[in-house]
């Protein structure tokens, strides 16, 4: 007994209906639309942004400037090549710089407050919070997500 795979409709149905449903469906190639937010980033492109983020730690063998310096070469190099770069390095070089800014007014206010033995954690607080960030940005960066530090101002828009 020979079971039969056509379904009624499909037996009924001439043979030269069906190439004409394949030629409307071949003249109409399903084309998505994708939004410029949506575009996947480019692995390089990720990867030189989360370089971009980790080159402040270079603020552990220069002190001061080194934490600027390494996020601003990298940006510097890559930002014509990756939009996504050019993007990741203002921000981390806008942080760097807010926070280089606070520690020097923590050390203003240093003096003062150490008498009521705040003073030493302020600059404390102020670095762990720094290599917290930049660790949550460089691992946003890896991802392709794009990241806005808090508490940054914007020195380069």
């Amino acid at each position: 007994m020979a079971e039969n795979n056509e379904t009624p409709e499909s037996a009924d149905k001439p043979e030269s209906e069906t190439p004409a449903e394949e030629e409307t469906s071949a003249e109409q190639p399903e084309t998505v639309q994708e939004s410029p937010g949506s575009k996947e980033i480019d692995k390089d492109a990720r990867m030189w942004a989360m370089i971009c983020h980790l080159s402040a730690l270079a603020g552990l063998v220069v002190p001061v400037i080194g934490c600027i310096i390494g996020p601003l070469i990298i940006w510097q190099i890559k930002k014509e090549e990756f939009s996504f770069v050019d993007e990741q390095g203002k921000e981390a070089v806008n942080f760097q710089i807010s926070m280089l800014l606070y520690l020097l007014i923590s050390a203003i206010i240093w003096i003062p407050l150490t008498f009521v033995c705040i003073g030493v954690l302020i600059p404390v607080a102020i670095s762990i919070f720094d290599v917290v960030f930049l660790l949550i940005a460089a691992v946003k960066a890896n991802n392709g997500e794009h990241y806005r530090y808090p508490l940054t101002i914007r020195f380069i828009k």
